[in-house]
């Protein structure tokens, strides 16, 4: 019998009182070797895929794997079977069927369930249908409390035992086992934009992809949170935990859908090997944790595997972090200021820089400190810090001259921005058309009503906006439509080749092209020489800053610039000039 002959065939969609499909192998494995209970189950196309050994011992050759349902129970092709058997494969509740019996032959009965992949049968042989019932609900419950509810993967209890049995399992020959930690990029931005509704079907899609990527050998968990794991064993490695990563990373590079709209959600994946890395749990655990953090400092996106480097890169910058809590009341954090240069020759403001002097290890980058900072939510003090002390450095310079103070993404989210600004002022005793306030694209990527508002709360307290960094991002037309920016300030990867570059000259000119039709001035980051210089001027760029024009100066130093006259900056400007 052919299932489309018997009607055995439709594949709806429907609820279903258990997914064994999701049933950790082991603890099913072990269910049916244990139970008394003749049980078995079929995929949606009417195969046997799991059964119990007492069912084997009975039916003998007919219970192989991917035999029909009715090579085992030939009574499902009788017309008032199959149509009872048909409802509850099609959603309908599970049923005890009685099956047809011959003459003198004791009653039997199957009581039938319908699971996320197909059916499940259990056959009950002049006993009733109560212990039945019972091994299906021992069934329900052991997948209950080994998996979690939202995603249908294994949960933390389970990932846990798991890793300590596939560890303990290790040695002589038998190949490693791998573990790979995933979090997912940007998992934040969707609860935050989308509502947590859209966030929970994020992480049910999430995890239908990693469970497609699975083979022979590799289980996977829901960790915590958007935190999944994947436990691979009897694989080759390095290789099979590299190939797995990879395929993992490829799935997500695809959009998910959630209501309609298009969601990008990247994954980072940390891998680590027992018992190399790792004896037990929580050793290996913490290795493909620093692994992945490895991952996501390389750009997110992408997967890396642990070694020893990275442990003592982690272990400097935890000492980092405790020392910054600490840098700004004890005097470690400064600023130093770079001139602005319009052409022909005038300073019309400078950039305040944030700068931190460790006491043992000297000048560290503000590329290596402010992630931490912001990740620490440390950046709201210190960002404060920097503006309030660049509005009184303001005060000592003559009155036309500006401050240009950036803006952290997690300082400009934090909601309070506005308010710190308006009482930075006022205590300082400055004009707000003295002070430009820097961002970057990343925090326009949010919440697009707030950063309105706020924005244009500032641009009404009489403040310049600038957009920082234009061309390294999204770039996207609607802001520039949608934000009331003063200033662009095109990044210094365009710059750099200018002089040869013919597609960095296109790129520039046209952003001051735009800029000046929309009534934006625009400023060039990292003028490094006299060619820069000329261009740039040549084209209209309405302000220059880089080395070139004026390093970075100490609070004191920058009354000496702008005592100078022409200034440094100015007269290289003007030689500039007079090349054309």
């Amino acid at each position: 019998m052919r299932p489309e002959a018997s009607g055995v065939g439709t594949k709806s969609e429907k609820p279903s009182s258990i997914d064994v499909s999701r049933v950790d192998e082991a603890l099913l494995a072990d269910l049916l070797a244990n139970t008394t209970e003749l049980l078995s189950l079929y995929n949606r196309d009417f195969r046997l895929t799991h059964y119990a050994a007492r069912l084997k011992g009975l039916y003998g050759d007919a219970v192989v794997p991917g035999a029909a349902i009715w090579e085992i129970y030939p009574s499902f092709l009788d017309t008032r079977c199959r149509d009872e058997f048909l409802r509850v494969f099609q959603g309908g509740s599970a049923a005890s069927i009685e099956l047809p019996r011959s003459s003198g032959e004791a009653p039997r009965s199957v009581f039938v369930f319908g699971t996320a992949n197909g059916v499940g049968i259990i056959e009950s042989q002049g006993q009733g249908g109560r212990s039945a019932a019972e091994e299906q609900e021992h069934l329900i419950l052991l997948h209950q409390a080994t998996h979690d509810v939202l995603t249908g993967l294994q949960n933390r209890r389970r990932f846990g035992e798991r890793l300590q049995e596939a560890l303990a399992a290790i040695g002589g020959p038998k190949p490693k086992a791998a573990l790979l930690q995933i979090d997912l990029d940007d998992f934040k931005s969707v609860n935050d934009t989308l509502g947590h509704g859209a966030g929970d079907t994020l992480l049910q899609l999430a995890a239908g992809r990693i469970r497609d990527a699975l083979q022979d050998g590799e289980s996977a968990y829901r960790y915590a949170g958007d935190e999944f794991a994947v436990i691979q064993l009897g694989k080759e490695q390095p290789v099979e935990a590299e190939r797995l990563a990879g395929t993992l990373v490829k799935a997500f590079k695809d959009p998910f859908v959630i209501n309609g709209i298009p969601v990008f959600v990247g994954s980072s994946i940390g891998i680590a090997f027992g018992p190399e890395h790792g004896t037990d749990g929580e050793q290996l655990m913490k290795a493909a944790d620093i692994a992945l953090y490895a991952a996501k400092t390389d750009g997110r996106g992408c997967a890396r595997t642990f070694n020893r480097s990275m442990l003592l890169l982690l272990e400097q910058r935890e000492n980092l972090r405790r020392s910054l809590r600490t840098a700004l009341e004890r005097g470690e954090l400064y600023i130093e200021y770079q001139p602005l240069i319009r052409p022909p020759s005038s300073v019309i403001g400078f950039e305040a820089l944030l700068r931190w002097r460790h006491p043992e290890i000297g000048i560290i980058p503000p590329s290596v400190f402010i992630p931490i900072a912001e990740a620490d939510g440390l950046m709201d003090e210190i960002g404060r810090w920097v503006l309030e002390q660049a509005c009184r450095q303001a005060l000592a310079w003559p009155s036309w001259l500006t401050v240009a103070v950036n803006l952290s993404p997690a300082q400009f989210l934090s909601g309070s921005l506005t308010d710190t600004v308006a009482q930075i002022i006022d205590a300082v005793g400055i004009r707000a058309d003295r002070i430009e306030l820097e961002i970057t694209e990343t925090v326009l990527l949010e919440k697009t009503i707030d950063n309105i508002d706020t924005l244009n709360t500032l641009n009404v307290l009489g403040i310049r906006i600038s957009l920082d960094d234009f061309g390294t991002y999204y770039s996207s037309l609607s802001y520039l439509k949608n934000f009331p920016f003063d200033t662009l300030k095109i990044d210094q990867y365009f710059i750099k080749d200018l002089e040869i570059d013919l597609k960095s000259q296109t790129i520039v000119r046209s952003i001051i092209k735009l800029a000046h039709g929309l009534g934006i001035s625009v400023t060039a980051e990292g003028v490094e020489t006299s060619a820069q210089a000329r261009w740039l001027v040549e084209e209209h760029c309405d302000c220059l800053q880089g080395n070139f024009l004026g390093v970075p100066l100490g609070a004191e130093a920058t009354s000496d610039f702008i005592r100078r006259s022409p200034s440094k900056g100015g007269r290289a400007l003007e030689e500039s000039n007079r090349a054309l």
